[in-house]
């Protein structure tokens, strides 16, 4: 009994708790039958964390306690330089149904209600603002803030029976917030007519109009989505991490500031040590052997 005990310790320790949840099947194995099961599950192997919306009862919504777990789980020790890329993707048929309409009639208050729409926000620009890449992993339905969750995330895969729409208009809640990380992946006509008449677009669409990177049978979505994440763990992570801050940074600028903003980037890239080990290594002819710290070779 003692050499069992000692050998469940020992695979208990080994377990990866550096997300802000626990593994699901640790706290299947350690709650109480009656415990509710977490809105997120999150665990990270390899340098990969993968978040997973974990309440498809109820479409995966975006509750003001589903969003603070999200948050939560993508915050946590996330400037370690172990991690290199998130995944977020959800358990069912619904990929996420938006925000928790019960939470936004007048029995809540404005006061909540300014709550829900702040921790929205927080989150989906949380995602584009962290030092790794963000990337969706899709398979089903993604509605509303849903759909916003897609379109924020910096890589979006999705199986070819996934479907995306802003249908808010059609409940006397035109998509609003949802309406800004949509207006910035596709175009702003297909923006307009998605916002306008809630009518929901094919992954094949998606794909076509920006919101998605790619679409792939369901049966080879998980595999896809790891190929890249595994090849951005290949990468020098503050090399990436550098590089995505400066992406999102001259999207918003005018042609010549954003130039301006890129060179100067190029130039603090080569002043990074993974930088000039890149360089050797690509002169050499060897594969580079990355520090994964922001040090600097040169001032």
């Amino acid at each position: 009994m003692a050499t069992s005990a000692c050998r469940l310790l020992r695979s208990m320790r080994s377990i990866n708790l550096a997300c802000g949840s626990q593994l699901l099947s640790g706290r299947r194995f350690f709650s109480d039958r009656s415990e509710p099961e977490p809105l997120t599950v999150c665990r990270q192997d390899n340098g990969i964390r993968r978040i997973i919306l974990n309440n498809p009862k109820k479409r995966n919504t975006l509750s003001l306690r589903m969003l603070e777990s999200l948050q939560k789980d993508i915050l946590a020790d996330v400037d370690n330089q172990d991690l290199r890329v998130i995944i977020i993707s959800a358990e069912g048929p619904v990929f996420s149904s938006g925000h928790d309409l019960k939470e936004l009639t007048s029995a809540q208050g404005r006061d909540y209600h300014t709550r829900v729409f702040r921790t929205c926000t927080k989150v989906m620009t949380l995602i584009q603002d962290i030092p790794v890449p963000v990337i969706a992993m899709v398979n089903g339905v993604a509605t509303a803030a849903g759909c916003q969750l897609v379109a924020s995330c910096d890589v979006a895969v999705a199986s070819d029976k996934s479907t995306f729409a802003t249908p808010g208009v059609n409940v006397g809640l035109f998509c609003s917030t949802p309406a800004v990380a949509l207006g910035r992946a596709v175009p702003r006509k297909v923006a307009m007519e998605m916002l306008f008449t809630g009518t929901p677009i094919s992954a094949h669409d998606a794909l076509l109009h920006g919101l998605l990177s790619k679409v792939v049978p369901e049966e080879r979505l998980e595999a896809e989505t790891l190929a890249i994440a595994r090849r951005v763990c290949r990468a020098s992570r503050p090399v990436v991490a550098l590089g995505k801050a400066a992406f999102q940074k001259q999207m918003s600028q005018g042609r010549d500031a954003a130039y301006a903003t890129a060179s100067e980037v190029m130039v603090d890239n080569l002043a990074l040590r993974d930088g000039q080990e890149g360089i050797r290594a690509f002169v050499e002819k060897r594969e580079p052997v990355w520090s994964h710290r922001a040090e600097k070779a040169h001032d």
